[in-house]
């Protein structure tokens, strides 16, 4: 007689052992339970016949569906089998991979396909907020349940952030986001590469927050900024000009060698930014100048806009000298080297330049640009209509 596990009664009534009790849901496949005790869930399995292998059984651990009733077990357990055997008939792999391994494959396809610094930034994510828990690490990721990744979540939430101005303060929901996102893009891939058959796990529970990215009002005016770049040190001011004429992130100016910049065509190339691609900015007469005598006499490897002792500028070493400035010029609490970024792009759209041609200098999307500047462009639209007037 057949041994059904379909029904909540069958199931009850079977005997805890080791090894699963299956149920045949077409030829070569069948779905298996795991009763190891008489309480408790059971764990879900298929088992499919490698055609090219004759009479060799390939098994797979779908997951206990713990989150489920119980009477909707068999039939998710089901659904996640038959799409593990459409994978293998595909060709798809009955290799099983844990959470570890879909953060290590991860960091490698961003090393291929995009850069090394997102592949870097990724890595140091994972070990931070990722493998640092080692039961979370090791599990199988088709064991992987909504419950255990929606704990990872909020213990993500109350984990204070690490660096940065906000050290030790409670993670904002924009930083959970960025947080959250590579976990995510780990996962899915995996997904994709059929090392599991469903994202029923994480599909609800690592949903970015929405509007986490709130507009920073901040600004300040042009007065503002050239008291800014007066109260800081000489070796700072001409780092902040910089920033006060190109709307780029303080990283990426930083990062500028004196061979970035083509004295010839007043071109200044500005290499992987945040954007992960290279883009080149035709600089106007008085913003070329600046550039042109920040790159005299160097060498084409050196920094162009340089500390005394030569070295680059970074977050370390900008942070009090521009904290101090921001005091010593009177400009509100929270000014920082980004504030200047985010007041020339509001200069720049204010100003009527059309959001495509802002989001390529910026190194940006324009959807990022029209969610935190759209509505810089009020004034210009009104003045548009105004013309039309007869």
């Amino acid at each position: 007689m057949a041994i059904r596990i379909d029904t909540v009664a069958s199931r009850e009534k079977l005997k805890p052992r080791r090894e699963p009790y299956w149920q045949r849901v077409r030829k070569g496949c069948f779905v298996g339970y795991r009763k190891m005790t008489s309480s408790g869930h059971g764990t879900w399995l298929a088992r499919a016949r490698a055609e090219e292998a004759g009479t060799k059984q390939l098994f797979q651990t779908l997951g206990e569906f713990g989150e489920l009733a119980d009477h909707l077990r068999f039939d998710a357990a089901t659904k996640a089998a038959l799409a593990w055997f459409d994978h293998l008939g595909r060709g798809g792999t009955a290799a099983t991979a844990t959470v570890a391994d879909a953060c290590s494959r991860y960091v490698r396809q961003l090393k291929v396909n995009k850069t090394e610094r997102a592949a870097k930034d990724a890595e140091t994510r994972f070990k931070n907020y990722v493998l640092n828990n080692a039961r979370l690490a090791a599990t199988e990721l088709p064991k992987l349940t909504p419950t255990q990744l929606e704990a990872w979540r909020k213990s993500l939430t109350e984990m204070p952030t690490r660096s940065g101005g906000n050290r030790g303060k409670r993670r904002s929901d924009s930083t959970l986001n960025r947080d959250m996102t590579c976990f995510r893009a780990a996962l899915n891939l995996a997904y994709l590469d059929g090392l599991l058959t469903t994202d029923y796990a994480w599909r609800s529970k690592l949903r970015p927050i929405k509007n986490a990215d709130q507009r920073r009002e901040l600004y300040l005016d042009r007065a503002q900024r050239l008291k800014f770049i007066d109260k800081a040190p000489a070796e700072l001011s001409a780092f902040l000009r910089g920033l006060c004429q190109l709307p780029l992130r303080p990283g990426a100016l930083s990062k500028l060698k004196a061979g970035d910049f083509d004295k010839r065509l007043k071109v200044l190339k500005i290499g992987q930014d945040k954007s992960g691609k290279d883009r080149r900015i035709k600089l106007p007469e008085v913003t070329a100048e600046h550039f042109q005598a920040a790159a005299e006499g160097k060498q084409p490897t050196a920094p162009l806009l340089s500390r005394t002792d030569g070295k680059a500028w970074n977050k370390d070493a900008w942070k009090w000298p521009i904290k101090a400035a921001v005091e010593a010029a009177g400009l509100p609490a929270g000014t920082t080297a980004y504030t200047l970024r985010h007041s020339v792009i509001s200069d720049l759209v204010h100003d009527g330049l059309d959001l495509l041609t802002v989001a390529q200098i910026s190194g940006t999307s324009v959807a990022m640009i029209e969610r935190h500047y759209g509505h810089l462009r009020g004034d210009v639209a009104a003045g548009a209509l105004a013309r039309l007037a007869l």
